[in-house]
This record gives structure tokens, sequence and C-alpha cells, in this order.
């Protein structure tokens, strides 16, 4: 088969001749429609992350969509979304023609979404989906303010906030992000400046939001989050998925312990399989009738070099389809 294949931890893959895959027990063969290009690929090909550096050669790809061909979990032409450990553990991932999955790691899509929409979604749109639903517990009528808001996870966490019935969603980014946060729907969108002061950036997200926030979701830490805490009601909740911005944030126990607030961490690896078959049943869902979607960008397998370096930069998320 063909295949985005990197050859060295730190490289670029290239669409190149690969093995093809084979299924093995409790592993399902797909034909890929759809792979996202995400942080999470790079990181694991980096050979820096915490995972270790990858044997190489091998194929990156944490996640994607496609169509069961052969397997003893599903029927043969069952549209799929999927996830691997590309990376992560030995095994090849999802930016290839074909990928031998494990079979808990199949989640048959039952709503009419495109697949570069549904791989664009992915892990992100679970992860601002259960950030807010089941650590953040989020209640309809609540302020809602999300970091980080020109990236995958934030976009979706705007639009899901929404769709959960937030009274006011503020969406935070970085220069040159806005119109990207903006698309996603929040009520008002306070773009960061340099060297922003910690307190001055709390009182600007309590005059966005219109008052204290009742939940944060923050993939970016560091001083944004140490300014959303600030900015917490009585009983507010600030749930972090990431360290975009730094891996230390600085919080005042003072205002945590005065307003009883909540400081809590979130992760795509704490969840079941039910639950997060259940999280991308319910955001395509949601995509599929067009409440809910993030920026991508849509290029063929062979120019998989172009989408790695894009992802690289920053920006649109990036998906290759087949050529």
């Amino acid at each position: 088969m063909r295949a985005a294949v990197l050859r060295a931890p730190g490289g670029t893959p290239t669409w190149s001749d690969h093995p093809d895959p084979v299924p093995g027990d409790g592993r399902s063969l797909v034909r890929v429609t759809a792979a996202p290009v995400v942080p999470l690929d790079l990181l694991c090909a980096s050979g820096t992350s915490y995972f270790g550096e990858p044997a190489v050669p091998y194929v990156p790809g944490v996640q994607g969509v496609g169509v069961v061909t052969a397997s003893a979990a599903l029927p043969a032409g069952t549209r799929v979304w999927f996830a691997t450990s590309a990376g992560m553990a030995p095994g090849d991932g999802s930016l290839a023609e074909h990928c031998a999955v494990v079979d808990a790691d199949l989640v048959p899509i039952d709503s009419e979404v495109p697949d570069p929409v549904a791989a664009s979604l992915g892990l992100s749109a679970v992860a601002a989906w259960m950030a807010l639903t089941w650590r953040a517990a989020l209640r309809a009528g609540e302020r809602v303010v999300v970091l980080g808001a020109g990236g995958a996870v934030g976009q979706a966490a705007v639009g899901a906030a929404r769709l959960l019935g937030a009274s006011r969603v503020v969406a935070v980014c970085r220069p040159g992000s806005a119109d990207r946060a903006g698309r996603s729907g929040p009520d008002e969108v306070v773009e960061l400046v340099e060297d922003d002061d910690v307190a001055a950036l709390a009182d600007r997200l309590r005059q966005a939001s219109g008052g204290d926030v009742d939940v944060v979701v923050d993939p970016v830490f560091g001083t944004a989050a140490a300014a959303a805490s600030r900015a917490l009601a009585p009983g507010g909740r600030l749930v972090n998925l990431g360290g975009a911005a730094g891996d230390t944030a600085l919080f005042s126990s003072a205002v945590l312990r005065a307003r009883s607030a909540s400081v809590l961490g979130y992760t795509n690896n704490a969840l079941t399989p039910v639950q997060r078959a259940d999280a991308v049943s319910a955001v395509l869902g949601h995509a599929a009738a067009g409440r809910l979607a993030v920026a991508h960008e849509v290029l063929p397998c062979s120019r998989i070099g172009q989408a790695w370096e894009a992802t690289a930069r920053g920006g649109a998320r990036q998906v290759v389809v087949p050529d």
C-alpha cells in the first residue's frame, strides 16, 4: 500500500510504499477515507515526548475515518471513526490507504457527516465535549470562557458550550486567530496581547462574560489560565486539557478558597471505550446537523508533507484524503 512513512524521529513523513497491514486477532482492517494531522502526531514523531522515541519507519496518525473491509467485530462496509496508538506504541497509524485497528477503537458512524468533517473533529471535539459535560458538569445558563479558541479543541468547545445551553460564551485566542475563533460562534472574542497582565486580563474576561465565569475550558495553561482562574464565580470550574502556552500557571490560593473554585485535569486517555464512543457519536451527530465544526483544510495524501508542516505552524486543522 501507499502511506505517510516517517523514517527518522523529528522528520517529515513522505507518501511512499509501505507493507500492507495485517489485522490479526482482535483487529479489523479499515480502508482509510480521511485522516487528520494533529499536534499529537507531531509530538509522537518528534522522539522527544514522554512516549519515548518511536521505532522507525512507521506510519503516524492517531485517528481517522474509513470503511471496514475485514473484521470479526463489525460487518464489512461499516463506516467508522477510529483511534490508533501510532507513535505511542509499536504499530502503524491512520495516515495510509489501509490501517489495522483494535476492535475496541472502532466507532460506527451513524450520521451523514462528511468524512473530512468527521476527521477534523475527532478527538479534539471529544475532549471539548467531555471536558464540558463530564469534568465541568456544565449546567444550562452558566457562563463559559474558552481559552485557545483558535485551535480545534477551542473551536469545538465554543460550539459545544453553545449546544449545551451556556448563557454566554467567550472565546479567548492568540493574535491572528480571532477570525477562526469567531466563526465557531462565541458571543465575544478576546484577543490576547503580548505581556498580558494577569489581573487586567481577568478583568477583560469578566467584562466580556458579563460577570464572573462558571466554567473555563483551558487547552493552554500559563498566563491565560492564571487570569481565567481569577475570574471564576463561586463554585466555578477550570478544566485543563493541555499546556500549549506552558507547563505551569500561577494560581491564587486565596481566590480559589474564597470562591470554592475547582481546577480539574482532563485527558482523553481517561475515557472508557464506551464514553469515547458515545462522545464521538454525539459530536458527529451535531456536525451532521451543521451545529458543530472546526476550521479545516483538505489535502490529498500525496501532499502529506505540506499538511505536516502546516500543522507544525498552527492554524486550521489539516485533513488528508485519498488522491
